[in-house]
């Protein structure tokens, strides 16, 4: 790899860094209620569907409510589209005519996409009708980011209100979100896409004749498809998952290399800007950049890994005098290269993404630890769209109490004291992702049937296994493929550690946010930690680093750690 490929990831975090202020600043006037540009147009359509669906904007509820009233909208969700796939086969829009999707995959898939993880263990043009994917995935796709934002606006609500139960009206925050924030910006990507040859159509195919003219007059059949719009909220939103079966790795997904950094641009977009929204809404927006500053060193650091890692090509196969003088090119577009797909493969899995362009099943074993680790990290490293920022909150807390331990001090976050229920509830929010992941890992390989799916031996079959259950326990959706993961077991297994992933830490946010909205507000003094500093950011990485190390050490140490040792004897696995 040459010095582009290091130019192209360098201006990728510039333009990024510059589109912060704008979008965060954009968003907490949504979240605040202040009038926006888009206001004249959007606010009649606002005020119509509360009328529609006779909700009061004005009523707010306590996290209980909100909590409630989430999760049975989201339960809804997840069964509408579970009896959309089951009956396909009946629907409009099947020019396929593909039949209706088995019981267990179709849990797993509507579990995938209400819980914001995208995770599939099927091929979107071979299985999915059109109507399933626009009326199921891509409404979903809105939904379970609008799920994350509402849920990280009303933890905020939380830090910066005082001696009150309410956290606002999750209605309000869900259509604000879809509404304001992730239907305009999914239109612009969306032309932007189609305008760089992005497939969108309502036809299912097309049939053409190949170029070979030693091949005669033979057709090939093409999938086509409404993919931009699918693409566009599925990358804003960071939800991943793909129209076609590889994913953004496919010509008609991701046609361009303008493509590929306008689609890697929108992975982050959001969360990143969010940082800011933060700050804004507290009223110190130091804290919010304190916040990016965290994540941005995270992610450049292991982004700068995979690519040098990529770079330096497979020793096992340099054995064998194949020429690598471009990198790890195996499982790699060309129209890519190694630089783009390594930081597509970071960011992906930063952002709880989980799309791809490239397969990490092929990459080095130091590449592809640097995926897995991202998502281990819990997602926090930018994160899901608003899940992310939240649970970087719950590190947040951690780090202040034991600050505040370790110099004998009440612990103080944003004027509010940081006590046991607030790390129980911390503590619940990043253990429940590292229980699951470690308990669906070995699990699976003690059962029959979780090692029937495992078609790699050695250190890539446990490493595909843990990144599988690494994907599901984090809600990101990216996979290590090389595992048979369309089966009864990981279907209904996978579903299950996204659900847990998604919902039992929600439920401990919220409550977090309604301790701290009842609080009162202790003025700032000489002896209040302040954490917008550097000292409080690299004591923030620290502890990241810390959890992550101690959590998933020895089981990394039993795949990607000790394969990329075997690939200086030669050893391929």
């Amino acid at each position: 790899m040459n010095w582009f490929g290091w130019l192209q990831f360098a201006i990728y975090i510039f333009i990024l860094l510059v589109l912060v202020k704008p979008l965060g600043l954009y968003m907490a006037r949504v979240y605040q209620g202040e009038r926006t540009f888009l206001a004249l147009v959007l606010a009649p359509v606002e005020r119509f569907f509360y009328r529609l669906a006779s909700v009061k904007p004005e009523e707010e509820m306590n996290w209980r409510i909100y909590a409630g009233t989430l999760l049975v909208f989201n339960l809804i969700g997840l069964l509408f589209l579970y009896l959309l796939l089951r009956i396909q086969h009946v629907l409009s829009l099947n020019p396929q005519n593909f039949g209706p999707v088995s019981p267990d995959l179709a849990f797993n898939a509507a579990v995938s996409f209400t819980t914001n993880t995208n995770w599939q263990s099927y091929g979107g043009e071979t299985t999915m009708s059109i109507l399933s994917q626009t009326l199921g995935l891509t409404v979903q796709n809105f939904l379970s980011a609008a799920t994350g934002l509402a849920v990280l606006v009303a933890l905020i609500r939380g830090l910066v209100r005082h001696t009150t139960d309410k956290l606002g009206n999750f209605w309000v925050d869900l259509t604000r979100s879809t509404l304001y924030i992730l239907l305009p910006l999914a239109l612009i990507l969306a032309v932007a896409l189609v305008s760089q040859g992005v497939v969108q159509t309502f036809q299912p195919a097309a049939v053409v004749q190949t170029l070979d003219p030693t091949s005669g007059a033979v057709t090939q059949i093409l999938p086509l498809g409404p993919a931009a719009s699918q693409v566009a909220i599925k990358q804003l939103g960071t939800n991943g998952g793909g129209h076609f079966n590889v994913n953004s790795a496919h010509p008609f997904e991701n046609p361009t290399p303008l493509s590929n950094f306008l689609e890697m641009l929108a992975i982050l977009l959001i969360p990143a800007a969010l940082t800011y929204t933060f700050g804004k809404m507290v009223g110190d927006t130091r804290q919010g950049w304190s916040i990016l500053a965290a994540m941005t060193l995270l992610l450049v650091l292991m982004a700068g890994v995979a690519i040098w890692a990529e770079s330096q090509g497979n020793p096992a196969l340099a054995s064998l005098g194949i020429d690598q003088s471009l990198g790890n090119m195996e499982g790699k577009e060309v129209r890519f290269g190694v630089a783009a797909s390594a930081l597509w493969a970071t960011l992906t899995t930063a952002a709880s993404n989980g799309s791809v362009n490239a397969m990490h099943d092929s990459f080095t074993p130091l590449g592809g630890l640097v995926p897995m680790w991202m998502m281990q990290l819990g997602e926090v490293i930018f994160g899901g769209v608003g899940s992310g920022l939240y649970g970087m909150l719950a590190f947040v807390v951690i780090a202040v109490f034991v600050a505040g331990l370790m110099v004998g001090r009440t612990p103080e976050y944003l004027g509010k004291k940081i006590e046991i229920y607030e790390m129980k509830m911390a503590a619940l929010i990043v253990l429940i992702p590292v229980l699951t992941v470690l308990i669906g890992t070995a699990v699976a390989l003690v059962l029959p049937a979780g090692r029937a799916g495992i078609f790699n031996a050695g250190p890539q079959g446990f490493s595909e296994v843990l990144y599988a259950y690494s994907s599901a326990g984090n809600n990101n959706g990216s996979a290590f493929a090389g595992l048979g993961a369309n089966s009864v077991f990981y279907n209904a297994t996978l579903g299950l550690a996204m659900l847990v992933a998604r919902y039992a830490l929600i439920v401990p946010v919220l409550a977090m946010a309604g301790s701290l909205a009842r609080k009162k507000k202790v003025p700032e003094s000489a002896g209040t930690l302040p954490t917008h500093t550097p000292l409080f950011i690299a004591w923030l990485i620290g502890v990241i680093v810390i959890v992550g190390a101690l959590s998933f050490l020895p089981a990394l140490a039993l795949g990607p750690i000790v394969q990329q040792l075997l690939l200086g004897t030669g050893r391929l696995f």
